[in-house]
């Protein structure tokens, strides 16, 4: 989906293997676009850097700003933002956030047990107070240990691998 005239809209779409391209669109009919991909059970990533594109991010599901040359309101209005203006990290942005989805609910998981185990502890006999405090403490620290590894290069190049494996689809 594209304001851009037919011709320019059609060349970038073969260059990138899009078979459906629309073209010369004004806000609300990308926004009527975005519509009715839900209506038929999609989910819609809209990638735009400019105010014609900003009612479009805000409908669609997910929506991502080009970030250098985007417009303060497309970048007000997706919900993540691409520093780089190169369309091909896009794929690698969601391998990464899919990779911290799964980080973040194994914290969950890391922080519950703990205080579980804590709390039954305590319920079952006696928990001391400075162990109850380094059981707590100690299961923060693990929490933050297990989330800095998304920091390391090598979850960008693993994520980058894997949004470089085929294009973000339904099955993925």
């Amino acid at each position: 989906m594209t304001g851009d005239n037919p011709r320019a809209a059609g060349r970038l779409a073969a260059e990138v293997a899009i078979t459906d391209v629309r073209a010369g669109l004004l806000p609300q009919d990308k926004v009527t676009a975005v519509q009715e991909q839900e209506k038929a059970g999609r989910r819609v990533l809209v990638i735009g850097d400019g105010v014609n594109d900003a009612p479009a991010l805000a409908a669609a599901h997910t929506g991502i700003a080009m970030g250098r040359a985007g417009s303060d309101l497309a970048l007000e209005t997706a919900d993540a933002v691409v520093v780089r203006d190169e369309l091909a990290t896009v794929p690698t942005v969601v391998a990464l956030s899919r990779r911290a989805r799964k980080l973040v609910v194994q914290n969950l998981v890391i922080a519950a047990v703990f205080i579980s185990g804590l709390v039954v502890w305590d319920l079952a006999g006696h928990l001391p107070l400075p162990l109850g405090v380094l059981g707590h403490e100690g299961s923060t620290v693990i929490v933050g240990l297990n989330g800095l590894r998304l920091l390391r290069d090598s979850a960008w190049l693993r994520a980058a691998q894997t949004g470089a494996a085929g294009p973000v689809g339904e099955g993925r």
